[in-house]
């Protein structure tokens, strides 16, 4: 399953901070790069979000605790979107009665 795990930077929390705990995970073979499928910062620093996946959620708090004492993070399970498919659906539910649009 994928997750977008949105993070915050602690105020007061250095750019040293940060990079010392991400190597720190890193060389401890902590980080598992192959569960990350992005990892994206916002402009201006001390935010972003990744997109990871796991089966089991525990794992992945396992995988973000020892963040969390410098970073805040917001996690939410995420599902991809066939454009198409989506399109598709949207016009069934579009045409559908309320009650109909409901049990689609």
């Amino acid at each position: 399953m994928l997750f977008y795990c949105e993070f915050t930077w602690f105020p007061g929390t250095t750019r040293k901070d940060v990079a010392e705990r991400i190597v720190q995970q890193h060389d401890a073979g902590r980080n598992h790069p192959e569960r990350i499928k992005g990892w994206y910062n916002l402009v201006g620093g001390g935010a972003g979000f990744l997109i990871v996946e796991y089966d089991d959620p525990k794992e992945l708090t396992a995988f973000l605790q020892p963040y969390m004492d410098i970073i805040s993070f917001d996690v939410r399970a995420v599902t991809e979107n066939s454009y198409e498919e989506t399109i598709e659906e949207m016009r069934k539910v579009a045409r559908a009665t309320s009650d109909e649009a409901i049990a689609l």
